[in-house]
């Protein structure tokens, strides 16, 4: 075995000559190394590339591209989405003003339809079965855009076929408070058809609420109160004023949770697991079906049974009742039924995302993603078109500037173009499944831009704290739409805004839910996320939003006439949105200032100590080590700050600036807990999961505590109480040791 102590002392050998050579390397000063960094790995944000960007995103052209994307309905997997999926492909690969590679990425992904043959129905009944009034299928054909073959009949997707019948009563919100209520009021709710208005539950939950209380069938329609102001005449609606019309119908999806119903943490290829049919689970547990405030009115206008509660009232232009059944001298039999035929089937489906992708020069691994979806219930100009003109603009300013070689982002740009989104932010969610890896280690920020524009009036904002002062950096620098002279920043705090403890008087950025496809990325992946919009004044409208949301009037015209003549707001968020794009991509230092989490981390925390703290005291449960993770945060993002100011004024290496800004863009997994909330799917954050306790506080702690009330403390609720505190302590505790100097332990 000569051979074998000859092989090792060779071995042995080069293991030293390498260890040699490795601690010669790290003995060698600075000075003499003869790797130099490249002067451009440390060239920042070019203001005059920013200001040109600016300058060159052009309303007419915004115009434009909404005009082509809206053109015609595009349901998700419809031929006319695979048309935009083309048309997405060839402005990406444009020769004059494409990116770097455009790709689709394809998803077999469960969808629900109606029935092309068999309408959904709601009808009044007899005692005999006799049909005493149907109601309207589909909307009025006011424009002459509602009415073709390809515009989707109103339903609930995800609704369960069958065909109920019961006296109907009215739960107002569907809530689970208002089932009891109506119970409380002695109404036996067996066997019924509730009639509830959108608001105050999810679409899904109120059939989940109804179910519960033994309701057979739901009816869910947009009160005039909530949406219009009060007005429902033909003559003070669209399309005589923004306002919804008597037929307008919201349509959208009941499914409780998001991503594709089958493959729940997998990517929906045709490769991977799915759950069998008996093991699905987030779909209304009854059949549901939205309708027209018109048909509602007919409806709820003929109940009998006790008045409803003052807040329960709407603008129908009667005293709102509770059922059930119809009043005697009303238009209907008082021992009539509603009936409600729903026919909605199941299809597997291929949906694709479709990726526009700019490699960056220094940083090719580290990734800035703006998305929005694609797919529209019918025209979908507001929903989603105005993001995606918006996007398109961005990505043909940039890509012309690409192609013209004067210029190239430091980190890599992505646009994505997700499919999908309305029947659960499918595309997005698939894609953050299938890249889950690469996407949390390389991802620095998250843009979306859904809803462009709902109103003219200022910017709205929702995101993470850090990306608060790259969003005020950017509307500081451009201005707001009209005469005014102001910011977009000026503007927009005199519409919402806050008193900081830190900043003063600053503009309101609202909080994360899972409205849009930022959802995965925050919620899932722990990605800072941001969605931008322009909106209207809140002191001039009650609106809940943009009053044809999800029905055959949002079109083009709708948008042009009424929502942003002219297309200034479009222009004034494509402005927005492409700074604060370029902020993130091309400065040295990423712009995310997380010193901004201690004020949302100091707010919650007062919050449990003031309205839940007496609780846990008689619990014997203490928040001292929260108070204590609290403050190490605050140190640590402190520390950070002053060490960035530091490298930021001196000539910092390209590793120190390296490790730094991974210390910002980790920030955000830090507060990830896949354990912390079992129930939830996806929810992983332990600072934005849904929270259903009335304290604004950490959600999980929230929670429990709302749950454990009136438990013993030796009962199960109040251990989860403890475990909900010890998973915040160990996140705060976590993401201040990702803020800490990367040497220490």
């Amino acid at each position: 075995m000569h051979w074998v102590k000859a092989l090792g002392l060779v071995v042995g050998a080069t293991a030293l000559l390498g260890l040699g050579i490795i601690l010669g390397h790290f003995a060698i000063p600075k000075a003499a190394d003869s790797q130099a960094p490249n002067p451009s790995d440390l060239q920042d944000l070019d203001l005059e590339i920013l200001q040109a960007v600016l300058g060159q995103l052009d309303a007419s052209r915004i115009r434009e591209n909404l005009r082509e994307l809206s053109k015609e309905p595009h349901l998700a997997s419809s031929p006319r989405d695979e048309a935009l999926v083309q048309l997405l492909l060839g402005r990406w690969a444009d020769s004059v003003s494409g990116l770097d590679l455009a790709k689709a990425y394809e998803y077999e992904v469960l969808l629900s339809f109606p029935s092309s043959t068999q309408p959904n129905r709601v009808e009044v009944v007899g005692s005999q079965g006799d049909i005493l009034h149907s109601f309207r299928p589909g909307e009025k054909n006011l424009t002459g855009e509602q009415a073709g073959p390809d515009v989707i009949q109103p339903y609930a997707a995800y609704a369960p076929p069958g065909t109920p019948k019961g006296l109907l009563v009215y739960a107002n919100r569907g809530t689970e408070e208002d089932f009891r209520e109506l119970q409380a009021q002695g109404i036996n709710l067996q066997g019924t058809i509730a009639l509830t208005r959108y608001g105050g539950a999810g679409r899904g939950a109120k059939a989940v609420n109804a179910a519960k209380h033994g309701v057979v069938g739901v009816l869910v329609y947009t009160d005039p109160a909530d949406i219009n102001d009060g007005q429902s005449l033909p003559s003070e609606t669209f399309p005589n004023s923004w306002g919804l019309p008597p037929s307008g119908v919201e349509r959208g999806s009941y499914y409780e949770y998001f991503g594709d119903p089958l493959t729940p943490y997998l990517p929906a290829h045709p490769s991977s697991f799915r759950l069998g049919s008996n093991n699905v689970s987030g779909f209304p547990p009854i059949p549901s079906q939205p309708i027209g405030f018109e048909d509602a009115k007919d409806l709820l206008c003929n109940l009998t049974g006790p008045s409803a509660p003052a807040s329960w009232q709407g603008a129908l232009g009667c005293d709102y009742k509770l059922g059930p059944g119809f009043q005697p001298d009303g238009n209907f039999q008082t021992d009539s039924q509603v009936q409600v035929s729903i026919y909605n089937r199941l299809e597997l489906r291929n949906s694709s995302n479709v990726l526009g992708i700019i490699r960056g020069a220094v940083e090719p691994d580290r990734y800035v993603i703006y998305g929005n979806h694609r797919d529209s219930w019918v025209h979908g100009a507001v929903d989603p078109s105005s993001g995606t003109a918006v996007l398109l603009e961005i990505s043909r300013v940039l890509g012309t500037l690409l192609k013209k070689g004067t210029w190239r982002p430091r980190r890599t740009v992505i646009f994505a173009s997700w499919g999908a989104e309305e029947f659960g932010l499918i595309g997005s969610t698939e894609f953050t499944e299938e890249f889950l890896n690469k996407l949390q280690e390389r991802t620095v920020a998250y843009i979306n831009v859904d809803i462009a524009v709902f109103a003219n009036a200022t910017l709205r904002a929702q995101g993470t704290p850090p990306v608060q002062s790259v969003i005020f950096s950017a509307t500081k620098e451009i201005n707001a739409p009209g005469h005014s002279g102001l910011s977009i920043y000026n503007n927009w705090i005199q519409y919402s805004n806050r008193t900081s403890p830190v900043y003063g008087l600053i503009p309101s950025l609202g909080s994360l839910g899972a409205g849009s496809d930022y959802a995965a990325f925050i919620h899932f992946l722990g990605i800072s996320s941001m969605d931008l919009a322009y909106t209207y004044d809140r002191s001039k409208t009650s609106a809940r939003i943009y009053p044809t949301y999800h029905t055959a009037f949002d079109t083009f015209d709708y948008v042009e006439k009424f929502l942003d003549p002219g297309f200034s707001s479009h222009q004034a968020v494509a402005q927005t949105a492409g700074s604060v794009l370029l902020r993130l991509s091309d400065s040295i230092f990423l712009p995310l200032n997380v010193t901004d989490y201690s004020e949302t981390l100091r707010s919650f925390l007062k919050a449990a100590q003031q309205d839940l703290g007496g609780l846990l005291e008689q619990h014997s449960i203490s928040l001292a080590p929260l108070v204590t993770a609290v403050e190490k945060f605050e140190t640590a993002a402190a520390d950070l700050g002053q060490r960035i100011l530091t490298l930021q004024k001196g000539s910092p290496d390209t590793l120190q600036v390296r490790m730094v800004n991974d210390q910002l863009m980790l920030l955000e997994r830090a507060f990830l807990n896949p354990r912390a909330f079992p129930e939830e799917r996806y929810y992983s954050h332990v600072l934005w999961a849904p929270r259903t306790g009335p304290v604004a506080t950490f959600p999980g702690l929230a929670n429990a505590c709302f749950k454990a009330q009136g438990t013993d403390s030796s009962s199960e609720a109040w251990a989860e109480v403890k475990r909900q505190l010890s998973i915040v302590v160990m996140a705060l505790e976590g993401a201040a040791d990702t803020l800490r100097p990367v040497a220490d332990l």
